[in-house]
């Protein structure tokens, strides 16, 4: 099978085609003949070699990034409890530091409780962009657990992630304050945010003017730091979807008013319900899968520098 792999760390560069070996299937499992990967932060953690650093050289070359996956059920194993068919449009989380290895591959065997049904009506590309970046989105809500009326604070809010965070919270029955360049303002309204402030510096005191006495919550999906502290009431909290200390990162300092809650996706990686939960709510409209554009699977490191260029509204997808 065509795979997009990495055998030495680096630029967009050392993302490689190869072949590799039709993955055998095994009891509890799904096999996926993949048809789209979406492109994430995480990919280019793995392919810089920061996610090997963190893992103290465990991973074997070659490294295969991808965590979203949609495609067609190819086989299923013995003993796997399903109601997945042969043929079946899916969409999955994957996690590359699985056996299983990354989504950049024609194939690849998961655990029956990673597949769900695609979105009736989306492209492999759109249902490519739902399972990570939804379940993060999930997750951080779920952690927070907020009551519906609290309000809660959305950076990067045009993105893929804080996209699906906005439009979570909305299910949720939260009130919603989010960030937005002056182009992407239209966009984050119809993501459902009640209040739009400008991005960049000086953005906790535009949260405060939109939200007095300060939010409940922020999910910063912008990476932002310890810019959103000061939008936060004493004792709300701040949810993280990438760990102090990552490349991109600033450390938030003092937040001996705030709770810092830690978001780590690969916690979700069998909450099949969640996933399938994702699935209906794109079925019915009420969040929004974006696809920014699709690439062959050959230009991978084309879409990957495009990614690291940044300004991509919604998700960057290899297409098998």
């Amino acid at each position: 099978m065509k795979a997009v792999a990495v055998f030495h760390y680096g630029d967009p560069e050392v993302l490689e085609v190869v072949d590799l070996p039709v993955p055998e299937v095994g009891p509890g499992q799904i096999r996926v003949r993949v048809h789209a990967a979406a492109v994430n932060p995480s990919d280019v953690l793995l392919r810089r070699g920061y996610t090997d650093e963190m893992l103290a050289g465990r991973l074997t070359p070659p490294y295969r990034p991808g965590m979203d996956a949609a495609g067609v059920v190819d086989e299923i194993g013995p003993d796997t409890v399903t109601d997945l068919q042969v043929g079946d449009r899916v969409m999955a989380i994957v996690i590359p530091i699985d056996p299983s290895g990354g989504a950049y591959a024609e194939y690849i065997v998961l655990d029956a409780r990673q597949v769900v049904r695609a979105p009736a009506g989306s492209t492999h590309a759109e249902a490519a962009t739902l399972p990570m970046n939804g379940l993060t989105a999930r997750l951080a809500l779920d952690v927070l657990d907020l009551a519906p009326g609290d309000w809660i604070a959305v950076t990067g809010a045009a993105g893929a992630l804080g996209g699906y965070a906005v439009q979570l919270a909305k299910t949720d029955g939260l009130r919603v304050v989010a960030d937005a360049s002056p182009a992407d303002q239209e966009l984050v309204r119809s993501l459902g945010a009640d209040q739009v402030v400008a991005r960049g510096p000086g953005i906790a005191e535009r949260i405060r003017e939109a939200v007095p006495g300060g939010v409940a919550a922020v999910i910063d999906a912008a990476v932002m730091g310890p810019q959103t502290l000061p939008a936060i009431r004493p004792g709300g909290q701040i949810a993280l979807a990438r760990s102090e200390g990552e490349p991109g990162t600033t450390p938030l300092g003092d937040t001996k008013d705030v709770s810092v809650r830690n978001v780590f996706v690969p916690d979700y990686r069998y909450a099949h319900g969640k996933l399938d939960a994702l699935r209906t709510l794109a079925e019915e409209g009420r969040i929004t899968p974006r696809v920014a554009a699709e690439y062959p699977a050959s230009q991978a490191a084309e879409a990957h520098r495009r990614f690291e260029a940044g300004g991509v509204r919604g998700r960057l997808v290899l297409v098998f």
